[in-house]
């Protein structure tokens, strides 16, 4: 029997949506439990909500994909080609095929025909995924380099991990983990690792740098996305993590490479220390009101 981690989410997934009034209703009651719906509109507005905000998929009516619209549509692609962008179809429309034939010309690869029932439930597994792309970029390698830890290290890595982008310090997190931060500082020091400060620290450069290579996000906007309290103060946090300006790290760091440096200084040398890491209960388990507690969730699986 095998256990595999992850968390519930602090959020669910938000969806920006361009699409007519008479469609509002209908997505919003499509998303009720899956996912949260913030309408624009206009693709401008929308873009401006995903450089401010998590965004996990922009919904944008073919039944108002005016030439202006389109323009927008190229642009979000382009800069952003992380967050789907998703064309909906909600009835039929003269102008529809040649709208989509437009859209696909510009790189949106989703298409979603709502116009029967099962349409909206598409919608629903395009949109309301457990966990962000961001993180599960992240958690895939990391998780793998902790196949034989403890399961409550585990644990704690995804938790930091899916954490990390709005929780700048140790005592933010340990809000949602039934421990004192003494005692939880402390059983780092004692299995000689780093401290979990160095950890989250860590973790949250991996999300700057995946931010980064996005062309659509400034610096300012990834400073004000992971909640650092300026660009200056972020400046001299790069530099006295990494050697380098903010901007020599968006030039030099790409994401790959960041993510091979955490592994490389993080987890790697400390391999042997982390498969005998209980860094949430002594004796090595986690009861279900622990679990809860820290916002996680155990599935069993075969």
């Amino acid at each position: 029997m095998r256990t595999p981690l992850e968390t519930d989410g602090r959020r669910n997934p938000t969806l920006a949506a361009v699409v007519l009034p008479a469609e509002r209703t209908r997505v919003e009651a499509a998303g009720t439990g899956w996912f949260d719906v913030v309408h624009r509109d206009s693709v401008y507005e929308a873009i401006r909500v995903v450089r401010e905000r998590p965004v996990d998929a922009v919904l944008v009516s073919v039944h108002r994909s005016e030439p202006v619209q389109i323009t927008a549509l190229e642009q979000l692609v382009r800069d952003f080609p992380g967050i789907p962008t998703v064309a909906l179809v909600s009835r039929p429309d003269p102008r529809s095929n040649e709208t989509l034939l437009q859209l696909g010309a510009i790189g949106v690869r989703e298409v979603v025909d709502v116009s029967t029932p099962s349409g909206w439930q598409h919608l629903r597994q395009v949109v309301g995924h457990p966990a962000s792309r961001n993180a599960a970029r992240i958690l895939g390698p990391v998780l793998s380099d902790l196949a034989e830890a403890p399961t409550d290290a585990r644990l704690l890595f995804q938790a930091m991990i899916r954490m990390a982008p709005e929780t700048p310090t140790v005592r933010q997190m340990l809000e949602r983990i039934p421990m004192r931060p003494t005692t939880f500082v402390s059983r780092f020091l004692r299995a000689g690792l780093p401290s979990p400060k160095q950890y989250l620290v860590a973790v949250r450069l991996l999300y700057v740098a995946l931010l980064l290579e996005r062309p659509g996000y400034s610096i300012a906007d990834v400073v004000f996305r992971l909640d650092y309290s300026s660009p200056q103060s972020f400046g001299r946090h790069v530099r006295a993590c990494l050697g380098m300006t903010a901007s020599e790290f968006r030039r030099r760091l790409t994401f790959e490479l960041a993510l091979e440096r955490f592994r490389a200084t993080m987890i790697t040398p400390y391999r042997q220390h982390l498969n005998a890491f209980h860094p949430l209960a002594a004796a090595g388990t986690l009861d279900s009101g622990h679990c809860a507690r820290a916002g996680l969730a155990i599935r069993g699986d075969s």
